[in-house]
């Protein structure tokens, strides 16, 4: 399996596996292993916390509910748990914009420019399926290259409170 294959099927369906917005937590790492432990997104709180699957970073709400997943893609190889890519689990960055627009196209996945994250050295774009964003940056002379595929959270806002969890 090609990264623009995985990244067209993520924006197609908003799933990679048993990750998407809104998925258990401890069905993902039932599936997919431990992950790295990034940290907590805020300073007087343990929840939410970010993980990472070597380039697939999600965010995992107090609920214990994915709820923000991107994959950064803006490193030489793009790193992603080889079960949920088919078996690869290593893949070469260095994705421009004319072949991702190209393989959205194949893939019969609807797209649009993002205006609201296209300004200076980036520009964006939106696949209208599941609203996941691509954005990318521009180098000086040079064409768009892609940074980072972002799939949109599901609009829950957890303020679940659960005895005997750390939050």
């Amino acid at each position: 399996m090609e990264i623009l294959d995985v990244l067209t099927t993520m924006a197609k369906t908003g799933r990679l596996g048993p990750v998407f917005s809104g998925a258990s937590w401890s069905n993902v790492t039932t599936a997919l292993g431990e992950p790295w432990d990034i940290g907590t997104m805020s300073r007087n709180r343990k929840w939410p916390r970010l993980f990472a699957y070597g380039d697939l970073e999600l965010s995992v709400c107090c609920c214990r509910k994915i709820s923000l997943i991107c994959v950064q893609t803006w490193r030489d190889v793009i790193e992603l748990p080889p079960s949920v890519a088919g078996g690869t689990d290593t893949f070469p960055a260095d994705l421009k914009h004319a072949n991702v627009v190209s393989a959205l196209d194949e893939a019969g996945c609807s797209w649009a420019p993002y205006p609201p994250l296209t300004f200076g050295n980036q520009c964006s774009l939106v696949a209208i399926p599941t609203g996941a964003n691509f954005t990318f940056e521009i180098p000086e002379g040079e064409e768009s290259v892609l940074n980072v595929l972002g799939l949109p959270g599901d609009g829950h806002d957890c303020t679940a409170r659960t005895t005997g969890e750390d939050h």
